[in-house]
């Protein structure tokens, strides 16, 4: 690529590349690779040792907090014995306060305010309260937003960049504020098979008491036909270019959907460990400032601030930046795990097959998972630390083709692995750590495989290599209902539909007007878009609809992705199935790229695009299932195929919270636009 944006050196350097997303055996790397890693991560430090301003999360305490379980009585919206009937449903999101686990220096428990989603006001929890549901039953919810005290709006919990594209700062919104009038929310089940009025598009949002409603609000009732097959979704806030501050604040939880084999009960047709063994985490990863409060990086002079802006050279003026921001960054990386709303909590198990089902919520962050058996007690890994293997057994919206073993599984932001975890072999007594040797940087599919670089002072507070721990002490009981067998994941058969399509699309790098970074979405080669003209290229969100798929194609979308990064890329409506990927090779072409209030910035168009020969891989076995987020890795073509079948406007978008907010989103409209 001839022409290429400088990209941010955050953290970079790890150890091992390649494309397959489950390796089932160990990895190597060299003492070069472990040395450029201890180097550029120096700026770990500074994640933590600001002058007491943030929470240092080597003094936090280590899986001592017991996790609730996203699946419990206590934890769900709707009752079990109501799942099979149509349900009707009112969901509220407030402020509360939380208690994560953490503490100060003088180790006094810390409490922290948080947004939630509840049947009540008073029962919102972080993560939301779980929804679950029958395949083919209607659920009808009425979504408020009751961010609100004594009368008053709630301003928000995290800094505001109001200089981009975001809810009140469209045509005909820039007159409101949230100070005035409150904090714009719209919800979004996502993976839901939904009609377009119910989907949760970002130009939907809300107000409290509905008082501002989007350019695009139709009803207050949501309604979900719950048509797709059964699966872990989720919901969370989708409000236009704030869904990574309101996501961050508290606003996700679980959509379960199940069905005849899928039961969710004891003795299910397919053997799954079920009821209180079968266990829904939500992974995410934050900051939080010395007195237990949120924290979310914005200003020139915050903590770890430079981390993560590092070399992006943006000119920020002083009329539209007081004192340099708050302004949107190019990604987010917390140094304290979070599941559940619980600092790297535990649980205790019985030595037993477990289903757990994950969500990584987090902003930015991909997560590499393994289960690493410890003494009791511990709450560090060591690389000679015995590695349980465990099954992959589905994705993002049901059942895999087929069970497969590994010992380590890549998660990116907003997929929802489901895997049974075999705890019988494990010495009763002892501790399994939920390892994550993801990186605290951009991916790229790089993984660190050794943790002997770690002893150099530079890594002295890194916590985020471990997750969770299963402490293996409770008595082994319903063993008859432990008899989960492999065999019988076989659901899968892909989409056997005939392509009527196939589409090229494209990731970009580019900067807005301000020399900001700004990931977008576009077009592989000239299209022509739904008002006639022909563009090339990166699009930001409010240029006319490039993908407009007709009502009950079936397409294939070829993702070319002309970044240093992996993307997570989620489809609203469909699942779709993974097909492979390539390599390529193009010339990168300078452009300018009109933003959404006029002014120009820097985009690209891709010239010459040539598949590089013998490099087609297949789909992995882990990504066999029906999915609705596929990861496209730099320097590669990846083919989906799906079949649209509702018409109306959904979107599309990177799950990196941060890159849709700064438009690496589009709208798509499916069948004929009135």
């Amino acid at each position: 690529m001839n022409e290429k944006i400088s990209r941010r050196n955050f953290l970079k350097g790890t150890a091992i590349a390649g494309f397959h997303i489950a390796v089932p055996l160990a990895m190597t790397t060299s003492a070069e690779a472990r040395s450029a890693a201890a180097r550029s991560a120096a700026d770990i430090k500074s994640l933590v040792s600001s002058n007491g301003k943030l929470s240092n999360p080597k003094i936090q305490p280590k899986f001592t907090t017991i996790v609730p379980n996203a699946f419990s009585k206590k934890y769900r919206i709707t009752k079990k014995s109501s799942y099979k009937r149509k349900q009707h449903l009112k969901v509220v999101a407030s402020q509360y306060n939380h208690r994560t686990g953490l503490v100060d220096a003088n180790n006094n428990p810390l409490i922290t305010p948080v947004w939630g989603y509840g049947k009540k006001k008073k029962k919102a929890s972080w993560p939301g309260g779980t929804i679950e549901t029958f395949k083919n039953k209607k659920v009808s919810i009425i979504w408020e937003n009751q961010l609100r005290d004594r009368g008053q709006n709630l301003p928000h919990l995290l800094p505001v960049d109001d200089s981009f594209h975001w809810a009140f700062g469209i045509p005909g919104y820039k007159k409101y504020t949230i100070a005035k009038n409150g904090v714009p929310l719209v919800p979004h089940v996502h993976g839901a098979h939904v009609d377009t009025n119910s989907d949760g598009n970002p130009e939907y949002f809300f107000t409290p008491k509905w008082k501002i409603r989007g350019p695009r609000w139709v009803h207050k009732i949501y309604r979900y036909d719950n048509t797709q097959e059964a699966g872990a979704l989720w919901y969370h806030d989708h409000s236009l270019g704030i869904t990574r501050l309101n996501v961050y604040a508290g606003l996700a939880g679980f959509y379960i959907v199940r069905d005849h084999q899928d039961t969710g009960r004891h003795n299910n047709p397919l053997r799954l460990p079920a009821e209180q063994y079968e266990l829904g985490y939500v992974i995410q990863d934050r900051m939080f400032k010395s007195n237990g409060e949120l924290f979310f990086p914005s200003m020139p002079n915050d903590p770890a601030y430079d981390v993560f802006i590092n070399g992006e050279g943006a000119v920020l003026p002083p009329n539209k930046f007081p004192n340099g921001g708050p302004t949107i960054l190019p990604e987010f990386f917390g140094d304290h795990i979070v599941v559940n709303g619980k600092i790297w909590p535990k649980t205790n198990i019985e030595p037993r097959n477990y289903r757990l089902r994950l969500l990584n919520g987090c902003d930015s962050r991909f997560l590499a998972i393994r289960f690493r058996v410890v003494r009791a007690g511990a709450t560090s890994i060591s690389p000679t630390d015995e590695l349980l293997p465990f099954w992959h057994i589905g994705g993002d919206q049901g059942l895999s083709a087929q069970a497969t073993k590994v010992t380590q599984l890549v998660v990116a932001p907003a997929e929802r692995p489901d895997i049974v975890v075999d705890f019988s072999s494990v010495p009763f007594g002892s501790r399994v750590i939920m390892e994550n040797i993801a990186t605290d940087a951009p991916f790229n599919g790089t993984l660190v495989t050794d943790r002997a670089f770690e002893t150099s002072d530079v890594f002295e507070n890194r916590q985020t290599d471990r997750i969770m721990a299963f402490d293996v002490n409770k008595k082994y009981k319903h063993r008859r209902d432990d008899k989960f067998s492999p065999k019988l994941i076989s659901s899968y058969k892909g989409n056997q539909n005939k392509v009527d399509n196939v589409r090229k699309v494209a990731l970009f790098e580019g900067k807005d007007e301000f020399g900001r970074l700004q990931p977008m979405l576009g077009v592989a080669e000239p299209t022509v878009d739904v008002s006639g003209k022909t563009v090339n290229g990166a699009l930001t969100w409010h240029l006319p609809i490039t993908e407009n798929p007709a009502l009950g194609s079936t397409e294939i979308w070829e993702i070319y992705n002309n970044t240093e990064d992996a993307h997570p890329v989620h489809l609203h409506l469909v699942n779709f199935e993974i097909l492979n990927r390539e390599k390529f090779s193009t010339n990168i072409i300078k452009q300018d790229i009109l933003q959404h209030n006029g002014t120009k910035g820097i985009g690209f168009r891709m010239k010459n695009t040539r598949i590089t020969p013998n490099t087609l891989v297949t789909a992995d076995d882990v990504e066999k299932s029906p999915r609705d987020m596929v990861i496209c890795y730099p320097g590669e073509v990846t083919r989906i195929k799906m079949t649209f079948d509702k018409s109306g406007r959904y979107v599309w978008h990177c799950h990196i919270l941060s890159h849709e907010d700064h438009d690496m989103m589009r709208p798509m409209h499916v069948g004929p636009i009135k």
